[in-house]
């Protein structure tokens, strides 16, 4: 149904996103920046992600079939991929990661890229954001309804990180230390059944010919 598969593609790239997050990323990637500067950041950095969530998926599945591999195999490698990610949001090691990729990236190039990189790439539309928008657009299989559906909500999702990277600081005071781990945590654990369930839909149409997740 169309709304169970929105459901999914809502609670997917959601928590793999998590803008709540990444707007704490945000404020030490914008250390130092006027709230007109951090503006502009954000309001690319969401533009170039959602840019990249659509290419992926409108082409994920044609770059798939040229490399001979199947969505039943990509749905299994991706489910992993995804599970891996949880492991590190509920054990406290995606923070660590990503925060050493900003300070990196940092580094490099304060102001003028930092849009593009770290912030739209690898944080919002990392390798966990990519893989889901390939294999929700493959369980989309060709309806348009869905895939315009899929879209919307990814547009919707980097709205969601856009708003957040503006209310950074109030969410920041909100939250605190404590709250951001207990979110984070429990963002993971949600996000792991999700890629689970992405194992299972790819190990079903492998094993029972025929068959559809």
């Amino acid at each position: 149904m169309l709304s169970d598969f929105i459901t999914s593609a809502i609670a997917t790239l959601l928590v793999v996103a998590d803008p709540v997050f990444l707007s704490a990323l945000f404020l030490g990637i914008t250390h130092g920046m006027g709230q007109q500067q951090r503006r502009e950041v954000a309001l690319r950095a969401s533009i170039i992600a959602f840019c990249i969530l659509l290419a992926a998926g409108l082409g994920g599945a044609k770059l798939l079939d040229l490399l001979g591999i199947s969505l039943s195999a990509f749905r299994i490698a991706g489910g992993l991929l995804l599970l891996s990610s949880a492991a590190e949001m509920v054990f406290d090691r995606r923070s660590q990661r990503l925060q050493a990729t900003a300070e990196q990236a940092i580094s490099v190039d304060h102001v003028k890229n930092i849009a593009a990189f770290p912030l739209a790439i690898p944080l919002m539309a990392g390798p966990g954001a990519i893989t889901a928008m390939i294999l929700l657009a493959g369980r989309a299989d060709g309806r348009i309804d869905h895939l315009v559906s899929l879209y919307v909500v990814a547009a919707l999702v980097m709205a969601a990180c856009f708003v957040c990277f503006l209310m950074a600081e109030r969410i920041s005071k909100l939250m605190g230390i404590t709250g951001r781990a207990v979110m984070t945590r429990l963002l993971g654990i949600i996000l792991a059944a999700l890629a689970v369930q992405f194992v299972i839909d790819g190990v079903m149409v492998l094993g029972i010919p025929g068959a559809s997740p």
